[in-house]
């Protein structure tokens, strides 16, 4: 690009950052110094096409020409545990400790859609995060919160659409407008086939059921975010930064394939999609890693699937630190690391951030230790001048070589997927590769390699394979009464016995006819919800209807 184009873009961006709000803050240097909003080449630069202004395609440098001086990101902690009040007065204490938006972590019976009582629950109810029987504890899960006004995300994929109707009931009840919520649900089943493997039903039937969602909230909850798209579990689960990248970016493309095979408009549905991804400790990669990541996903919408409008185009991303890095050796030392990542996810652009805990590796974190993941994001937002400027480290020879690598390898990975499917389209590929176990292998391989280095003592960590010593003395951690499974338990019989039985088994089939047709499932299932029927009443219905699924060997 010359001279001139260059000047002729910076133009642009002056002319889009003037017009944008800007936060009333101080963009100056610790000592005084003022800096510029953005920064860029005098003269002429080959290649800065792709690197580019803030706001403006590919969007490598950011989506908007404010960078965070018109918003900075949201800090969205990941919190529940024990029952729906515990995890409301951690939710409260958040909120008032200057969280922005809260971020649900379920129990593991509600991540496999089973009631608290199911004998499979037996030992897990309220322990790796807040247990969710029925739209009552929704209720309960939000009390004084008004979720009119406040963004909530839910982690959760396999049974993420009872749940969300169960959100829905409660926001009902607390007088909101479902079409003003806001707020993002996970839903991204793809990834459960790859890499966490919490399903329900076979891949086709649940494909079915998501469409039906972005259907729902396309026309009725404009604002909602119905499909978030998660890279973390795959990385957490052993991948390398580019099988991150490329396996949840194709898993977004078969999203968008998904809409358009319901002839949704892509640039009215894509702005509802959503990305989630896991901010490790290399610090440099996954700067690289975000950029590459909003550049590959405008140009394939635009260029494959002919999106238009500029929100489209957008990859929007919640970034969370990476809980596979924390080390039970030397716990103090995740602190260091979750900085490190933080950072990282900062300077990379992400919209959203939860922050682990110290002693996460250990068990839920306690109120202390959630504090200082808070504070952690707080100052770097506060006091380091990282978001007085807009991709501060744009231009860079290493980060700019970096992002184009993982770029590369990402298209790689793409061509792969797709020679895989039957029709060339990634849909097609995805769905073969869980069927063959490609990805299961993929992701296997390369936890292998990292485990060698680890062992050899090519990759050090510390505490864990070097500078092993410590003064440090075991931490107190937060532990789940056994108390709390017994009171749900007790609470959800309480709960059967009040509500109108006849009224929960008709919505139930009600739901299972339009599981028969081609009716959106949305609307029974909301009626199920209000009726008080159990998330496992809901999810063991329609897996009489639609079977379960088992995942293929590979050896």
């Amino acid at each position: 690009m010359d001279a001139h184009e260059i000047a002729a873009g910076r133009d642009r961006w002056q002319a889009r950052y003037d017009a944008a709000r800007k936060r009333d803050a101080d963009f100056t240097t610790l000592s005084g110094m003022p800096v510029e909003p953005v920064y860029g080449p005098t003269g002429d630069h080959p290649g800065f096409d792709r690197i580019g202004w803030p706001g403006e395609y590919p969007y490598t440098r950011g989506l908007y020409p404010t960078g965070y001086r018109g918003r900075a990101w949201t800090i969205r902690q990941f919190s529940g545990f024990g029952n729906a009040q515990q995890t409301n007065e951690r939710y409260k204490m958040l909120l008032q400790a200057g969280g922005g938006g809260l971020s649900v972590a379920f129990d593991m019976p509600t991540l496999m859609g089973r009631d608290s009582d199911d004998p499979q629950s037996l030992g897990e109810v309220g322990h790796c995060g807040v247990a969710i029987d029925s739209a009552a504890d929704m209720d309960v899960l939000f009390a004084d919160i008004p979720l009119a006004d406040v963004t909530t995300s839910m982690t959760i994929s396999g049974p993420a659409v009872p749940v969300f109707c169960m959100y829905l009931v409660a926001a009902e009840r607390q007088g909101a407008a479902l079409a003003n919520l806001d707020g993002t649900l996970q839903t991204d089943i793809f990834k459960e086939y790859i890499a966490q493997k919490e399903w329900l039903f076979p891949p086709q039937p649940h494909l079915r059921l998501i469409g039906d969602l972005m259907e729902y909230c396309g026309y009725e909850i404009p604002r909602y975010k119905p499909l978030s798209v998660s890279g973390y579990h795959i990385r957490e689960a052993g991948s390398t930064a580019a099988q991150e990248l490329a396996y949840t970016l194709a898993d977004g493309f078969g999203y968008v394939e998904l809409g358009r095979s319901r002839g949704l408009d892509v640039n009215l549905f894509a702005p509802g999609l959503s990305f989630f991804f896991d901010a490790h400790v290399d610090f440099f990669e996954e700067i690289a890693k975000f950029r590459a990541a909003r550049r590959i996903w405008a140009r394939w919408l635009r260029e494959v699937y002919g999106a238009t409008d500029e929100r489209a185009l957008w990859l929007r991303f919640h970034t969370q630190t990476a809980g596979v890095s924390l080390t039970a050796q030397q716990p103090y030392n995740n602190v260091v690391r979750t900085a490190v990542e933080a950072l990282a996810a900062v300077l990379g652009g992400t919209n959203s951030l939860h922050t682990n805990a110290l002693d996460e590796t250990l068990a839920l974190p306690t109120a202390e230790s959630a504090e200082i993941a808070l504070r952690t994001q707080q100052v770097i937002m506060e006091e380091t001048g990282v978001s007085n400027v807009a991709d501060p480290l744009g231009g860079s020879w290493y980060v700019e070589a970096l992002t184009d690598q993982i770029e590369a390898e990402a298209e790689a990975i793409f061509a792969r997927i797709r020679a895989m499917g039957s029709d060339g389209s990634i849909t097609s590929g995805i769905l073969r590769g869980i069927e063959d176990g490609w990805f299961m292998a993929e992701i296997a391989e390369a936890a292998f390699v990292y485990q060698q280095a680890l062992e050899k003592g090519t990759k050090k960590v510390v505490g864990v394979n070097c500078h092993t010593g410590t003064v440090s003395s075991e931490l107190a951690i937060l532990r789940v009464s056994h108390e709390v499974e017994v009171e749900q338990r007790r609470t959800l019989t309480r709960r059967r016995a009040d509500r109108d039985q006849a009224r929960v088994d008709a919505a139930l089939a009600r739901l299972v006819e339009a599981a028969r047709t081609s009716d959106n499932m949305i609307p029974p299932m909301l009626d199920a919800a209000r009726a008080e029927a159990t998330l496992g009443e809901i999810c063991d219905a329609l897996k009489a209807e639609w079977g379960t699924y088992r995942e293929p060997a590979r050896f």
